[in-house]
C-alpha cells in the first residue's frame, strides 16, 4: 500500500509495503538492543488480531492497555485497531481507583498488562467492573499459571500471556496465506470515522475524562505534522514517554509511516544509558526533561575547577551569540564562527554527546518550555522544537518548522488546522484533528465545541508572523480579592530559571497578596552551600534555616523586579520533598495538579496567609 492511510488499521501494510528494515522497532537492555525486522513487527501484529478475534473480540469492543512503553505496546494497540476494536490507554503509575474508574467509564471488555503487578492491579480493579472478561500480559511468568484467571477456577476472567497466546498459532499462521488476506480484509473494514481510541485526560483539575477520537483524527494529525516537521528512513528514535500519553503515542505512528527506526529505553532510569546505545537522531520529550538535564548539567560545571567553568561559560556565550544570529536569518559574524568552531570542540560536542551525538530534533510539548531552556540548548547546537497541542486536538495544533523555530512560542498552525484568539484570550481550534467529544459526557462536549470550534482553555497571542504564544491557563488565573488577575505560569517559569529552585507554584486566588510555595534543587542547592563553605543538613531543616531562605529571598526579589505591584510575590515556603506522582502532585505526563499541591501542603499556606 503505497499510498497514504486514511486509518490507523492500514498502517501496518503501508510500514510494510513502504519499508524493509532488519532493524525497526526494539527495546534497550543493560546487554544490548533487542530489534524486529519490518515484517516481524507487522507478523507479529497480524497473528495477535487473529488471537484476539479468536478469543471473541469484535469491531467496537473497547480494549484497555496498561503498560510501560515497549514493542509490545504498539503490536498490541495495531492489533486492536486492525479488528475495528477501540483502544484504551491506561498510565502504569494510576492506583487501582483510578483504573477501576476507566475500565467501568470504558466498559473495557479485554485488557493488556505489561507484568504481574500490572495484572494485580487490573484484576483488583476488575472486581468492581462487570465488562472485563479477558488478560492478556505481555511478559511470559510462570508464576502467573497459577492464577486463579489463568488455571480456569475464575470464570469471570480468563488470564493469557502474550507469548503463549500467539506462538501457539505462529506455525500454522506462517504457513496460511489465506490469514494474510483476511487480516487485510478485515483491517480495510475500518472506515476513518470510526472510534480509534478513548483517551483519559491526566485530570488536573478533577476527574478524568475519556477523549474520543477516530481514525481520521489521528492520520490527519501524523500527515500534517510531516509537512512541519519531516522524518526519513535514515533517522533513529528513542522513544521514554509513556505511549499512553496521545502526543508519544502519535509520534510513533508517524516513525512507523516514515520507516523510522524506534527504540524504547528500558525504563526512566536508564535513559542516559540508553541514549548513549541508540544514539538518537530524533527524540520528544517534555520540559521537566530538559529542565532537569539543564540543572544537571549546570550543577556538574559548578564543581569543576575555575579553568573548566570559564571555558563552559566562553563557549556557551559563543554559542549563544551564533545561535542568535541562526534564529533570526542573520549571517554568523566570521569572528564566531571561527571561535564556535573551536567552542564545540572543547565543551559543546561534548555535552551533546552525552545525548547521543546525533541528535538533529527534538520536539517537545505538553507543558510550556522556558525560554531560558530552549536557548541554553540552541545555544549548545541541539534544534528544540516547541509545539502546542491537547488530547483533545490528536494532539498536534501548532509547531515551529525545524528550518523556522521562534523560541517563547509554539510555532505556527500546522496544515488544515485554524486557530482563532476569542475574546477573553482563549485560544480556539478547528480542524480534522478535533475530537468526537467526552465519552459518557454530553454535557462537557458542549461546552468544549461550540461553533464548530474546540474551546482549550488555554489563553494565548499570535503575533505578525502567525506564531502561537501561549500565556495560561484559563482556569488557572489568580483572582486577588482586590479583583486583579494574575497569569501564574510565567512567573513560576521566571523562578524556576534559577538553578535553586525545582519547583514553583505560585498562590493568591481570593486572598489579598501572591504568594509562593518553592521546591528547591537540592542537587544545586548543595553545592550552592559547598562553594559558600557552610554546613548542609537535612531537607526539613535545611528548608527552615535563615541562609537557606535569604538565598531564596534573592531569587524571589529578582523575579519581583520584573512584575507589576499587585503581581509580585510577598512570602514563600520552601517545601522539604519534592513533588511525585505517589502522592498525586504531578500527573502521569509531569504536570503540576494546583488543587492536590494546595489540599497537600495547606497548613503551609495558611501559615503564609494567618501572619
Amino acid at each position: 500500500m503505497t499510498r497514504d492511510p486514511t486509518t490507523l488499521a492500514e498502517l501496518p501494510f503501508c510500514v510494510v509495503a513502504r519499508h524493509d528494515k532488519p532493524a525497526f522497532v526494539g527495546r534497550c537492555h543493560a546487554e544490548g538492543i533487542t530489534d524486529l525486522s519490518t515484517r516481524d513487527f507487522c507478523d507479529r501484529i497480524r497473528d495477535l488480531h487473529v488471537a484476539l478475534r479468536e478469543l471473541g473480540l469484535k469491531p467496537g469492543d473497547h480494549v484497555a492497555i496498561m503498560s510501560e512503553s515497549r514493542p509490545e505496546w504498539s503490536i498490541a494497540d495495531l492489533a486492536i485497531l486492525t479488528a475495528g476494536a477501540v483502544t484504551v490507554p491506561i498510565y502504569p503509575t494510576l492506583v487501582a481507583a483510578q483504573v477501576a474508574y476507566i475500565l467501568h467509564d470504558a466498559a473495557c471488555k479485554f485488557a493488556f498488562v505489561s507484568d504481574r503487578t500490572q495484572l494485580h492491579k487490573i484484576l483488583d480493579a476488575a472486581s468492581t467492573v462487570g465488562s472485563l472478561t479477558v488478560v492478556i500480559v505481555f511478559e511470559s511468568d510462570a508464576g502467573l499459571q497459577r492464577h486463579p484467571a489463568f488455571t480456569g477456577e475464575d470464570s469471570s476472567v480468563r488470564g493469557f500471556t502474550l507469548p503463549e497466546l500467539t506462538e501457539r498459532r505462529k506455525t500454522h499462521l506462517h504457513r496460511d496465506s489465506s490469514l494474510d488476506r483476511t487480516h487485510r480484509e478485515e483491517a480495510l473494514k475500518v472506515r476513518p470515522g470510526d472510534l480509534a481510541t478513548i483517551i483519559y485526560t491526566s485530570g488536573t483539575t478533577g476527574q478524568p475524562k475519556g477523549v474520543m477520537l477516530t481514525h481520521a483524527n489521528i492520520v490527519s494529525n501524523v500527515l500534517s505534522t510531516d509537512q512541519v516537521l519531516p522524518m526519513f528512513p535514515s533517522d533513529v528514535a528513542l522513544s521514554f514517554l509513556p505511549l499512553s500519553h496521545s502526543f508519544e503515542r502519535t509520534v510513533l505512528y508517524k516513525y512507523l509511516l516514515c520507516g523510522v527506526t524506534v527504540r524504547f529505553a528500558e525504563s526512566l532510569e536508564t535513559i542516559p544509558r540508553d541514549l548513549l546505545q541508540v544514539q538518537p537522531t530524533v527524540m520528544t520529550g517534555v520540559p521537566r526533561v530538559f529542565e532537569k538535564t539543564h540543572a544537571r548539567i549546570i550543577e556538574t560545571v559548578a564543581g569543576q575547577p575555575a579553568l573548566k567553568r570559564w571555558l563552559f561559560g566562553w563557549a556557551l556565550k559563543v554559542g549563544r551569540v551564533r545561535s542568535r544570529a541562526l534564529l533570526d536569518k542573520r549571517p554568523v559574524p566570521g569572528p564566531i564562527a571561527a571561535q564556535f568552531v573551536l567552542a564545540d570542540r572543547l565543551v559543546l560536542s561534548t555535552l551533546r554527546a552525552k545525548l547521543g551525538g546525533r541528535l538533529r530534533m527534538v520536539v517537545t510539548g505538553s507543558a510550556p518550555l522556558p525560554v531560558p531552556i530552549g536557548e541554553f540548548f540552541h545555544a549548545a547546537g541541539l534544534n528544540l522544537v516547541e509545539g502546542y497541542g491537547l488530547t483533545e486536538t490528536s494532539p498536534v495544533v501548532t509547531a515551529n518548522p525545524i528550518d523556522g523555530i521562534r523560541l517563547g512560542t509554539v510555532g505556527r498552525p500546522i496544515p488544515g488546522v485554524e486557530v482563532r484568539i476569542a475574546d477573553d484570550g482563549e485560544i480556539l481550534v478547528r480542524g480534522p484533528n478535533v475530537m468526537r467529544g467526552y465519552h459518557n459526557k454530553p454535557e462537557a462536549t458542549r461546552e468544549a465545541l461550540r461553533d464548530g470550534w474546540f474551546h482549550t482553555g488555554d489563553i494565548g497571542q499570535v503575533d505578525s508572523a502567525g506564531y502561537l504564544r501561549i500565556t495560561d491557563r484559563k482556569k488557572d488565573l489568580l483572582v486577588t480579592s482586590g479583583g486583579k488577575k494574575i497569569a501564574p505560569q510565567p512567573i513560576e517559569a521566571a523562578l524556576k530559571s534559577d538553578t535553586l529552585v525545582g519547583e514553583a507554584v505560585l498562590l493568591g486566588d481570593r486572598r489579598n497578596f501572591v504568594s509562593a510555595l518553592m521546591v528547591p534543587n537540592f542537587a544545586a542547592l548543595d553545592q550552592r552551600l559547598r562553594e559558600l563553605k557552610a554546613a548542609p543538613g537535612p531537607r526539613e531543616e535545611l528548608v527552615r534555616r535563615p541562609d537557606v531562605v535569604a538565598a531564596y529571598q534573592k531569587v524571589v526579589d529578582r523575579v519581583n523586579l520584573q512584575l507589576g505591584q499587585f503581581e509580585r510575590i510577598k512570602k514563600f515556603v520552601l517545601l522539604p520533598a519534592e513533588f511525585t506522582l505517589a502522592r498525586g502532585e504531578l500527573t502521569p505526563t509531569m504536570k503540576v495538579r494546583r488543587q492536590v499541591v494546595e489540599e497537600l501542603w495547606a497548613k503551609e499556606i495558611e501559615g503564609m496567609y494567618a501572619k
